[in-house]
């Protein structure tokens, strides 16, 4: 080799895309848009529901709203939106082995947390219990209201008027929703009430899973990386963790002595990349029984066709109860977690009571105190908050500071 020639060429050779497979998702097939739209001469239109994710208001909220850790906690550890482009990257990547359509899966990982309120999911619990009695409250039915409703960008209408198969994706990326015997499950009103028939008992398209998948693999690999640096468990600990642990302990004895920061990197990159070899491989094997020959085939399917494999769903489900145990009921996140409910809570208590406390295009959506259009349009507008703007408001509002 030269002493010129660059040490990457030692790789082998490029990869290579595969074409497009009959079962993708195809633009050029989309069932449109609710408003019609003249589409763009130079992107899909998947290309264009992607920016219109990342190009809206609630996209941008993301940067300051809870992962795991509350924001102010440090600049290093995951916020939504930085889990949101890892599980971007992660689903463009299978996608694209697969052959389906990558801008769509992108556009569905990044939009999948659109709907999550302050504080996580200790906050979404806040909210459903503030709407009991008025439709409760579910992040993946509010993230439909954002970009059906409540993004106020465009003149000719409410929304990000996204294609179909973008809101379908958006809206059953986890699987049906109705349950195995036809029956509907509790399905949230911003679901049923929604103008647009979603096929809500079949699933999505590949696109869809292949998201749904990639963000189990984004958010249990930085949890771990995020809870090592935070000191909320040792990586001693998870050496004997089930799935991680073999990994971890290969890295370390490869590389004896290895400064902290570079094992975590290391043996997270490696467990990333056997769950994205995993999610290939099954998901292939049951393509190939299946032999779907378009996206309908897909939809009509009894099971995803995109999933882990047996082994491997076992390994996960160890895995999230040891982080289940270790972080996310660790005292110091759940100290946290808990008062953040409790101002949530309060909030919607004082703006329910006197919603001229709201600014004022929210009050315009108001009815009476506590009636369920007050209830809502609140509900709405503190899901919509960053961690720290709802501090803010409480401070506005109670004329005092509430510390987390």
């Amino acid at each position: 080799m030269s002493k010129h020639e660059p040490p990457g060429r030692l790789l082998g050779p490029q990869f290579t895309p595969p074409q497009r497979a009959p079962y993708a998702t195809r633009p050029e097939t989309s069932r449109g848009r609710f408003w019609p739209e003249e589409e763009s001469t130079t992107r899909s239109c998947y290309q264009r529901d992607r920016d219109r994710i990342i190009h809206s208001t609630a996209f941008r909220r993301l940067k300051h709203k809870t992962q795991v850790f509350v924001q102010h906690e440090g600049d290093y550890y995951r916020t939504r939106l930085t889990h949101s482009l890892e599980v971007a990257q992660i689903a463009r990547s299978i996608a694209r082995v697969l052959g389906l359509d990558e801008d769509l899966s992108e556009a569905l990982a990044l939009s999948h947390d659109l709907g999550h309120p302050p504080f996580g999911h200790a906050g979404e619990a806040a909210l459903d219990a503030c709407m009991a009695g008025h439709g409760g409250f579910d992040h993946n039915a509010q993230a439909l209201v954002l970009v059906t409703r409540l993004e106020h960008r465009y003149a000719g209408f409410d929304g990000l008027n996204l294609t179909w198969e973008s809101l379908e994706g958006l809206v059953k990326h986890n699987g049906p929703l109705f349950a195995p015997d036809g029956a509907p499950d509790e399905i949230p009103e911003a679901i049923t009430d929604f103008a647009w028939n979603l096929e809500l008992e079949t699933h999505a398209g590949l696109e869809a899973q292949v998201a749904a998948l990639s963000d189990d693999i984004a958010y249990l690999n930085h949890d771990i990386d995020d809870g090592l640096r935070a000191g909320l468990f040792e990586t001693e600990a998870l050496f004997e963790a089930p799935l991680a642990g073999p990994v971890f302990r290969a890295v370390d004895a490869a590389h004896p002595n290895l400064e902290r920061g570079r094992l975590i990197g290391e043996a997270v990159r490696r467990l990333i990349s056997a769950m994205v070899a995993d999610v290939v491989t099954e998901t292939g094997r049951r393509l190939a029984k299946a032999r779907p020959q378009s996206v309908a085939g897909v939809r009509a399917q009894k099971a995803p066709l995109a999933s882990f494999s047996p082994v491997l769903k076992d390994e996960l489900v160890a895995l999230k109860a040891f982080l289940f145990e270790r972080m996310y009921r660790h005292p110091r996140v759940m100290q946290v977690m808990q008062k953040a409910q409790v101002a949530l809570t309060e909030l919607f208590a004082a703006l329910t009571a006197e919603p001229a406390l709201l600014p004022p295009d929210w009050i315009e959506q108001c009815g009476m105190a506590h009636d369920r259009a007050t209830a809502r349009a609140v509900c709405d507008y503190i899901a919509g908050m960053t961690d720290r703007y709802a501090l803010q408001e409480y401070r506005r509002i109670f004329h005092m500071e509430f510390q987390l």
